[in-house]
């Protein structure tokens, strides 16, 4: 069944005509079916700031339009990350994980500087030839003319390969990063969430951090290193974070430095495949391999949204927003805005401005290892091209249950050989 038919999705897509007070974009199942469209279409035309009285995540305000999502990014004496968090759910009393990404500045800056000499240009020089090298092997070991996952044997092999050498964890256990990804981003309530509850959540990640708090404490005994563990564990904003502070910083790094680039590896063969008109000129201009990834990067919209908090009553786009009140950055909204972005809706390779996208964030909080994820992504594409005249893809991608990873879940294809 292609997505054009599932009744699931034309159910959603016919909610699209309702009436705006009805609206609560934050249902996964939007995303899941790819469904969200014609909501988000709406709401920047009739009511960009628009607010949803009741849903399973409480009463939340959405802010769909480009330049707004910007205005409230740099706003952070009125929009505050470091209160409620910055996913629509809140975390449970008690089970709270801050991270710099849950922080305001200073307290953020801080902690980002920790970490962010791991992407730094010098670095990411650096690792060009260990990722180069990776990719041909995942590449040269993919089969010919017979039915794989894309997803399983490329996106998450050379992502979570990409995370183990960012944390020097263990190679040979180098999966068990996919596995806490997973578990950090899950919607407790899909029918194939790895936990049920918050609490198992938790406890999960509890187990993270005590494995990699042993690799911490081994760090902060050597000299410093060029890891992610070294850099914390040497780092005067963070080597003495508080267990749950730990928690949330591995979990962010390592959601951060996969989900990313793991799905735009995925819907950026699902979008070359349903537009061959790019393929084709792709395959005749290689050189437009990093227009084409930001293209990705922006079409895919890996990270649907992040929450904000406001601090005090304030106005926006003629709303009143009162203090206290969840504040909703639609990036997938933003990055299909027809006041900001030409033909949005078009999957354009060569597209002017290609890097005009809101898929990293705007201002202090823009995703720190964004230049890393468009490496590996040109790295891919490069290899891909030299090796492949074709990748055929076999049907629709299934879809994360989420209304924060715009995730694939699996992505049948078949190599030609």
């Amino acid at each position: 069944m292609n997505a054009i038919t599932n009744p699931r999705r034309e159910q959603l897509l016919a909610g699209a005509a309702g009436p705006l007070e009805g609206f609560d974009v934050s249902d996964p199942a939007l995303f899941e079916h790819e469904a969200w469209g014609p909501y988000f279409k709406r709401l920047r035309a009739e009511d960009p700031v628009h607010y949803t009285p009741d849903s399973r995540f409480g009463p939340y305000w959405s802010i769909s339009r480009y330049k707004d999502i910007m205005a409230v990014e740099v706003d952070h004496g009125t929009y505050s990350n470091a209160h409620g968090g910055v996913q629509i759910i809140d975390q449970p009393e008690g089970m709270q994980r801050p991270s710099f990404i849950r922080m305001d500045p200073p307290k953020h800056d801080e902690q980002r500087k920790v970490v962010q000499p791991i992407v730094a240009p010098g670095n990411l020089a650096n690792m060009e030839g260990l990722i180069r090298e990776r990719t041909r092997r995942v590449l040269d070991g993919l089969p010919r003319n017979e039915e794989f996952d894309w997803v399983e044997h490329v996106s998450i092999e050379l992502t979570t390969l990409m995370l183990a050498t960012l944390f020097d964890w263990p190679i040979e256990r180098y999966r068990q990063l996919t596995y806490w990804s997973d578990i950090a981003i899950c919607d407790i309530e899909a029918p194939d969430a790895p936990v049920k509850t918050e609490e198992a959540r938790f406890e999960v990640l509890k187990e993270m951090a005590s494995e990699m708090g042993a690799l911490f404490a081994e760090r902060q005994k050597m000299p410093p290193r060029f890891d992610l563990l070294s850099m914390l564990a040497h780092g005067e904003a963070t080597r003495e974070m508080p267990l749950r502070e730990f928690m949330g910083n591995l979990a962010l790094l390592i959601v951060g430095g996969n989900d990313t680039t793991r799905n735009s590896m995925s819907g950026g063969l699902w979008a070359l495949s349903q537009n061959p008109g790019e393929w084709a000129k792709l395959r005749a201009d290689p050189s437009l391999i990093p227009s084409m990834v930001s293209e990705i990067i922006r079409w895919v919209t890996p990270v649907i949204h992040m929450r904000r908090t406001a601090l005090r009553d304030t106005e926006l786009c003629g709303r009143t927003i009162r203090e206290g009140e969840k504040v909703v950055m639609w990036y997938v909204s933003a990055n299909r805005d027809e006041t900001a972005i030409e033909q949005p809706e078009r999957f354009w390779i060569d597209r002017p401005k290609a890097r005009q996208h809101m898929s990293f964030g705007f201002g202090v909080h823009r995703c720190v290892g964004n230049r890393l994820a468009e490496l590996q992504l040109r790295i891919l594409w490069e290899e891909v091209l030299a090796r492949f005249q074709h990748i055929e893809v076999l049907g629709p991608p299934k879809r994360l249950y989420s209304n924060f990873i715009h995730g694939i879940r699996s992505l049948p294809v078949r190599i030609p050989g």
